[in-house]
């Protein structure tokens, strides 16, 4: 087993045994999980990466423009990169020199869109890093020129509201006082819009949610029979998240044979592998005064579905204590009433 194998095996043990089984969603990224990950972004129904990419297309000037010079752009979760294309365009035609950082767990993906990057923009300057978020940020060199720091898609919308608060201080502390963070902050909204997108027609976000059950039995032996599985995506409207399960379809046992030991499943049992947080204005806030962070704009698509939002590293909250600058003021903000179901 190898040591990455290691460490997934240990939580898939930690997860199935638990009272209310989980598995930790990081783990869908494997070669096959990232693909479905980016046919998901492709379907109709998955409105965040096309509202994202329609900010992106109109304010990649504007970003260019306020970040500095030289600069370092990293994203964090950077996948096929496509969506940082239009950004990446604006910020090497603006620039003598633009180095460009993509952070993913996927190595195969990080690694061809980063080859696929370099013919496409040769005065790019690359550097792949496959890891996860915290130990690819090691890699940073600050001295390199400054930093904006990508996190789209929502993807803060996985972790729980104060663990990512806790998260984005950490990001901040990575970084120096003008440094920029761009973070893609999914909007609460109707039941109805977030379900929908979550349970695409073709069926590709099942394919991805049972990816995990895959995954076990290619790499630690499991014997799961996925026609005995149904994924499940439901919008909790209290926690104000959407939440992804798979559900056992009758009572079963399944030997998982690295862990030596059988897992059993009671009918309708649940997996909970994943949570979507939505946000509203005054968590958005709240998270950047906690991260020491300075809201510089706040852009949204044209349904206000989604929201970017262009923070600076200035230093209140959390952050403070490492001697930033406290922060000023917020950003602008959506017309009244179009948040509450579309």
């Amino acid at each position: 087993m190898t040591t990455n194998n290691k460490g997934f095996a240990a939580d898939v043990r930690a997860g199935l045994c638990a009272s209310r089984k989980r598995l930790p969603s990081v783990y869908f990224y494997d070669d096959r999980g990232s693909r479905l990950f980016e046919d998901i972004c492709a379907q109709p129904e998955y409105y965040p990466t096309r509202a994202e990419r329609e900010i992106l297309l109109k304010r990649a000037d504007n970003i260019a423009a306020a970040s500095p010079d030289p600069v370092q752009v990293v994203e964090l979760g950077s996948g096929n990169s496509q969506k940082t294309l239009h950004l990446l365009k604006a910020m090497v035609g603006a620039r003598e020199r633009v180095a460009y950082l993509p952070i993913d767990v996927c190595e195969e993906m990080v690694e061809a869109s980063a080859a696929e990057l370099q013919a496409t923009l040769p005065k790019l300057e690359i550097q792949p890093i496959a890891a996860r978020y915290e130990d690819g940020l090691q890699a940073v060199d600050p001295s390199r020129g400054g930093i904006l720091l990508l996190w789209l898609g929502s993807s803060i919308g996985n972790l729980g509201r104060d663990e990512a608060a806790s998260f984005v201080a950490e990001l901040s502390g990575h970084l120096s006082p003008g440094d920029r963070m761009l973070i893609g902050i999914d909007l609460i909204k109707g039941p109805d819009v977030l379900e929908e997108a979550y349970n695409d027609e073709a069926g590709v976000t099942a394919a991805f949610n049972l990816n995990m059950l895959e995954r076990i039995n290619r790499e630690l032996g499991g014997a799961f029979d996925l026609e005995r599985f149904r994924h499940v995506a439901l919008y909790n409207a209290e926690k104000a998240r959407v939440e992804m399960h798979i559900e056992s379809l009758g009572d079963q046992t399944v030997p998982i044979e690295a862990l030596g030991t059988e897992v059993e499943f009671k009918q309708g049992e649940r997996i909970h592998t994943e949570n979507s947080h939505k946000y509203d204005f005054d968590q958005i806030d709240a998270l950047a005064k906690h991260g020491g962070l300075r809201t510089l704009d706040q852009w949204f698509d044209s349904r206000f579905l989604f929201s970017l939002n262009h923070f600076q590293v200035d230093g209140q909250g959390a952050a403070a204590e490492r001697g930033y600058a406290p922060c000023v003021g917020c950003g602008a903000r959506a017309p009244s009433g179009l948040l509450g179901g579309q």
